[in-house]
């Protein structure tokens, strides 16, 4: 018996959801650029940041080790255990365009939150480079992966719960490792939060380019489709050849 044949496969998203997509992306964008403005070159926490660390820290002061641990899902083994996981599931199916987003979703964002807005921002805690938080961008940009995979048609209605519990879970984790790397005090927490825009928003970018073949294949399809179809009509609309007309002369178009 042949296994899954590996393909392409139809878009990601559907039009109605790459709507919403792209509106995700333009806000993610526009809260990573607005804080990184207003925190450019600081190094020390704003009063929003200070009323929300401050708790965290004292209450996981004692327990560096728990604090370590909450932040270990966004460290670098465990996201690309997950990462393989879910670009396996792809490759088992069938979804070549899954698995891509799957393998990029987590270095994509990295190397935007490392490569281009700590640098470009320059926001310190304790003399290293902070904003965004590559811990939070690589956890939200597994949930924004698996929000995209497990919503892609067709949808079957008894999966309906798995397609928001396993995103939201994954989302509620980022919480988490947020939380870790507050008390360890290696990010503010508006650092956690621009980090979450990073992964959503890197992920939201990717599905969109991802699509763009798939779009471009399936436009060539119903425009083929429709070049065959007004032929079809042509024909209909044509008088039945007869030994005096020949049927060159029964259209305006020659075959």
């Amino acid at each position: 018996m042949d296994g899954p044949r590996l393909r392409y496969g139809r878009p990601l998203l559907d039009p109605a959801a790459r709507l919403w997509v792209g509106l995700v992306l333009a806000s993610c964008a526009i809260l990573v650029t607005a804080l990184g403005l207003l925190f450019a070159h600081h190094t020390m926490a704003s009063q929003l940041d200070h009323a929300i660390d401050s708790p965290i820290i004292t209450w996981l002061a004692g327990h560096p080790g728990l604090a370590a641990w909450l932040a270990w899902p966004g460290s670098q083994l465990p996201a690309i255990a997950l990462s393989a996981v879910i670009v396996i599931g792809c490759l088992l199916t069938g979804r070549l365009n899954g698995a891509i987003l799957a393998a990029a979703a987590v270095p994509a964002a990295v190397g935007v939150n490392d490569g281009l807005c700590k640098p470009l921002f320059h926001r310190t805690y304790l003399g290293v480079l902070s904003y965004p938080s590559g811990h939070a961008a690589t956890v939200f940009a597994l949930a924004a992966t698996l929000a995209v995979l497990l919503n892609l048609p067709p949808r079957p209605e008894g999966a309906r719960a798995v397609r928001i519990v396993v995103p939201a879970a994954t989302c509620v984790l980022g919480g988490v490792v947020a939380v870790g790397v507050i008390a360890l005090r290696w990010h503010y927490f508006t650092d956690t939060v621009a980090g979450a825009a990073v992964g959503i928003g890197t992920v939201c970018a990717l599905a969109l380019v991802l699509d763009l073949p798939a779009r471009l294949r399936h436009s060539t399809g119903h425009r083929r489709l429709g070049a065959l179809a007004q032929v079809a009509m042509l024909e209909l609309s044509c008088e039945p050849p007869s030994p005096t007309r020949p049927r060159a002369s029964c259209c305006s178009w020659s075959p």
